[in-house]
């Protein structure tokens, strides 16, 4: 049988033949994947090797037929250009870097972002952006201190507009508490919270964001004394220290609607 250059043939438990193909670049060990044909197998390594002998060759010169999948097309090209080699489909640039979902579907984040992104991939299921960690979905907003239920343009929002542009400098958190969403009304804001039960109760409206955060846990507690059985999360207000948070939690005012709630209406 004729050998072809970057074919290794193996075998699957069951025994079934496959052919993995690689590349050795720059002193590093490179895997193409695995396929069914020692031919498909050789293609790949043969795209690979036109990738880094070509330096005009592009992220958006990748073909409409391709052994190669795009992702490891992206890394390639990231590794010819900037002598980093990354298994997530990342360009790194100066002191950001682009994160190829798809050819059409291109983030950027900050350089300091790379270690970590070059360890996770990103899935887009249903407009959102996960990570696979410890074997859970991660939404990656999180790592901003978003929280999953967060709605762009109400509890957060991207500075430039760009809803791809994920550097930290360009995301902004309008609202941290749970509970609590900002209001403006001729120019002036207003902090209102409020918390579900069978449906959304407000349970008041404030001039400042720590007060309705603090409102929120006050009627949390009121509504689990009053036998709801729900595990509302708390908020942490890190601008208070004990003495202060005790003394806004027995001041803040909540709505009737929460001070006389009946569980068996």
């Amino acid at each position: 049988m004729e050998t072809l250059t970057g074919v290794y043939p193996d075998f699957k438990k069951d025994g079934t033949p496959f052919f993995r193909s690689s590349i050795t670049y720059k002193n590093k060990h490179i895997s193409l994947g695995s396929y069914e044909l020692a031919q498909q197998a050789h293609e790949a390594y043969r795209e690979a090797l036109e990738i880094i002998s070509s330096p005009n060759l592009g992220i958006y010169d990748f073909p409409s037929i391709s052994t190669l999948p795009f992702g490891k097309w992206v890394s390639l090209i990231n590794f010819r250009d900037n002598g980093i080699y990354c298994k997530t489909p990342i360009y790194v640039k100066h002191n950001f870097f682009y994160y190829y979902i798809t050819k059409e579907d291109c983030l950027k984040f900050d350089v300091d972002d790379l270690f970590y992104y070059s360890k996770h991939s990103i899935q887009k299921r249903g407009g959102h952006l996960f990570v696979a960690e410890y074997g859970m979905q991660v939404n990656i907003l999180s790592r901003y201190g978003i929280k999953n239920y967060a709605v762009e343009g109400r509890d957060y929002r991207f500075v430039n507009g760009d809803s791809s542009d994920f550097r930290y400098r360009n995301i902004e958190i309008i609202n941290k508490y749970h509970g609590v969403f900002r209001t403006e009304e001729k120019g002036i804001f207003q902090y209102v919270a409020k918390i579900h039960v069978n449906g959304d109760f407000i349970i008041g409206s404030y001039a400042t964001e720590t007060e309705a955060a603090v409102a929120y846990n006050k009627a949390a507690s009121i509504l689990n004394e009053k036998g709801v059985p729900k595990n509302f999360p708390q908020n942490y207000v890190v601008e208070l220290n004990e003495i202060e948070y005790a003394s806004m939690y027995h001041k803040v005012p909540i709505s009737k609607k929460i001070r006389f709630f009946n569980i068996d209406l």
